[in-house]
């Protein structure tokens, strides 16, 4: 993958007949020295629901690097995990609390309590994630599950981390949309918002 995703957008022209707007490599490129081998595309994100449908409008995928979508929003990512290191297995609390704090989510690592990889994490969103090529293993609190090609995760704001346990690199695509705990869990687990 490296990056190289081709990304084509449509949307209307003057007299709202469907067009083309973009056919290009996707630009949102994000890679995190902290995380070598691990390469993020973000496609598209929205920031309300219903989203307004214009006729065209901005690249949405600037900006600074956020892991979860803004409120009422969506995150459209592809993402590349390469192998899993010795480096990452033995990293400390606060070097995984600075690969979060890279991505715009200091708050949500969640390694430091539990210990059990350094990017386990949490937000308050529904995750749809799809495994395209590849292998991972995702961990939750006190499970471990293989995926491969095809597999496909509903993440429901759960701690969890992904873990390429292969010789080769996983592609993921992901959905991110949205979400607040109810009351019950939100006092389980404090913090804020995201």
């Amino acid at each position: 993958m490296q990056g190289k995703i081709r990304r084509v957008v449509t949307g209307h022209d003057a007299n709202g007949k469907a067009i083309v707007l973009e056919d290009r490599l996707a630009p949102a490129v994000r890679t995190n020295p902290n995380r070598p081998g691990h390469i993020s595309v973000d496609l598209w994100r929205t920031d309300r629901s219903p989203v307004i449908v214009r006729r065209d409008e901005p690249d949405p995928t600037g900006g600074p690097r956020q892991i979860h979508p803004p409120p009422h929003g969506t995150v459209f990512r592809i993402s590349e995990i390469a192998p899993e290191t010795e480096a990452i297995r033995n990293m400390d609390p606060a070097k995984a609390k600075e690969v979060f704090k890279a991505m715009g989510a200091e708050n949500a690592s969640t390694f430091g309590q539990n210990r059990r990889h350094p990017f386990m994490h949490r937000t308050q969103t529904i995750d749809y994630a799809v495994v395209l090529e590849g292998e991972v293993v995702m961990l939750l609190d006190d499970e471990d599950v293989h995926l491969k090609a095809g597999d496909v995760v509903i993440q429901r704001g759960t701690n969890h981390a992904w873990s390429n346990r292969s010789d080769k690199p996983c592609k993921m695509l992901y959905v991110l949309i949205d979400g607040e705990f109810e009351p019950e869990l939100k006092s389980k687990f404090g913090g804020s918002r995201h």
